[in-house]
């Protein structure tokens, strides 16, 4: 990863993956201030230039290989309709773990089930990772469904494994190998 430029990958339809840019800044405010990415993700409140030190971070972490972060955005151009990405990356060890929200505008379209696809793909073909995992709330349906719908089938339930702003939430476990 160190010595590439962080490639962007295509969806079908209209939007792709591509890096973060300084001018995305606000739809990463925004996120910051959407409830449900601030419930499921625990996300602080932003102001740009702290939005643009965490994109600046998320470049940093690229060439470090510790994380891949993408913006799910038209392919016209535009502002950001989501974020996925791949973190705690352990490339000789073969893993990392999905992350991933849409702002409402990319919500209800299948989107992040074909985004989180394709990262897949690229983490095992590109990187040579062995294992991927996600996780989220047990009370997170809609994540539940993406993780299942892109082929990470559950593989338990951790018992009060993060704290949310509400308390302590059970965390469902989803894992796809290589040779899934």
């Amino acid at each position: 990863m160190t010595a590439r430029p962080q490639p962007v990958l295509d969806l079908p339809g209209p939007l792709h993956l591509r890096p973060w840019t300084a001018y995305d800044a606000p739809a990463l405010v925004e996120s910051c201030h959407d409830p449900d990415i601030r419930h499921w993700n625990r996300s602080p409140l932003l102001s740009p230039a702290e939005a643009v030190a965490r994109i600046e971070r998320w470049q940093e972490r690229w060439h470090a290989e510790q994380a891949a972060i993408w913006a799910v955005a038209p392919t016209t151009g535009g502002p950001p309709v989501g974020l996925i990405g791949l973190a705690d990356l352990d490339l000789p060890g073969g893993s990392g773990e999905l992350l991933y929200w849409l702002l409402p505008a990319g919500r209800g379209g299948g989107v992040m089930a074909a985004a989180t696809t394709r990262v897949s793909r690229w983490a095992f073909d590109e990187l040579g990772l062995h294992r991927l995992r996600i996780t989220h709330s047990v009370g997170n349906p809609a994540s539940c469904h993406v993780a299942t719908k892109a082929g990470f089938p559950l593989e338990g339930t951790m018992r009060g494994a993060l704290l949310h702003a509400d308390g302590w939430h059970d965390e469902h476990l989803h894992a796809r190998l290589r040779t899934d």
